[in-house]
């Protein structure tokens, strides 16, 4: 299965199975994420693929050095892929809405420290409003489960 399994809470389990019921499959470390090494997910729109890029995360995160000492998880590396599962899961949803943003009515803010990493993925994508929403939201579990819920079923 899938290595990036080991690093999931509750709520990126939830993800990957709605992603998986919304008729989207899951790929993990293909070509794809040879593009850079701080990319960590990309949605194949066309295709309806979640990549999950979880050698990318674990030489980001210093995966074999960084660990809390309870859990023996990594810190950077987990937080890396379940940010790239929610990020990917608030692509799905916005394509489940006919390729609009889910979440027009409230004003979004990303936090600074992502800053770099989306004006990447804009520059890669060329969907800039997408990716905001994207970096935004990926932080709230509960309302990106909401969203697959609410668009793509």
């Amino acid at each position: 299965m899938w290595e990036f399994l080991l690093f999931l809470n509750t709520s990126e389990k939830k993800i990957i199975q709605l992603i998986q019921a919304a008729n989207y499959k899951i790929e993990e470390d293909t070509p794809l994420c040879l593009i850079g090494d701080k990319f960590f997910g990309f949605l194949k729109k066309r295709q309806k693929i979640v990549v999950i890029c979880t050698e990318n995360a674990k030489r980001y995160g210093g995966y074999r050095y960084t660990r809390n000492p309870n859990s023996g998880e990594s810190f950077i590396t987990g937080l890396m892929i379940r940010r790239a599962i929610r990020h990917e899961a608030i692509h799905v949803a916005q394509e489940c809405n006919n390729g609009n943003l889910i979440n027009s009515k409230s004003k979004l803010k990303i936090s600074p420290y992502k800053l770099n990493a989306y004006n990447r993925s804009s520059t890669l994508t060329g969907n800039s409003k997408e990716e905001y929403e994207a970096y935004s939201m990926e932080d709230k579990p509960r309302k990106i489960i909401s969203a697959l819920k609410k668009f793509c079923f």
